[in-house]
């Protein structure tokens, strides 16, 4: 099979992003089997887009699919993970303050998930635009893992310190091939 990145560089980016989706992935329906589908079903649901984004990752690694279905889809799938998991049903949080910074932050993530995907021009998104979005996904993930952290350790701790670095290994993931891929298209 012909693969799209040829860099070792590339594919090591692409490789890091699956073997961490897979772990991460299999704690998430382990914890779901573990505490029943009555307490987990929303993991269930984030998982189903997240799985959608290493399928389709792995779709454009291998030139099943094009560049512009890849961005627009892959941000749609985000999108909608951000919306659900940090808007609509956000993880109760003992900290006021944190929790109303994370909350922001993932607003202003989903925005420019809306502008990236709505723009016409993908060449003229650039580099810094893109990590944009990985940085602040990871400091939505550091703060929630800090006040997990912080708080009783119970049951769920475990489970829900290896859920909350899914999304951020995903976009992880998906800013590099957005930026290989530009990169191959220059």
């Amino acid at each position: 099979m012909e693969t799209r990145f040829k860099k070792k560089s590339q594919i090591i980016d692409i490789a890091i992003t699956t073997v961490a989706l897979v772990l991460s992935l299999g704690t998430t329906l382990y914890g779901i089997s573990h505490f029943g589908l009555a307490e987990a079903w929303q993991e269930l649901v984030l998982n189903l887009f997240y799985i959608a984004c290493l399928v389709m990752m792995a779709m454009y690694f291998f030139k099943r699919i094009d560049s512009l279905r890849f961005n627009y889809w892959s941000s749609v799938c985000v999108g909608i993970t951000v919306l659900l998991r940090d808007i609509l049903f956000p993880p109760p949080l003992n900290n006021y303050p944190i929790h109303l910074f994370c909350l922001t932050l993932s607003v202003i993530l989903l925005l420019m998930l809306t502008f990236f995907y709505s723009r016409k021009d993908w060449k003229s998104y650039t580099k810094a635009n893109l990590w944009m979005l990985f940085i602040i996904d990871m400091v939505i993930a550091g703060l929630y893992n800090y006040v997990i952290y912080i708080s009783p350790i119970n049951e769920y701790t475990n489970y829900l310190l290896a859920e909350i670095w899914i999304r951020p290994t995903i976009i992880y993931g998906l800013v590099a091939c957005f930026v290989s891929g530009k990169e191959d298209q220059v």
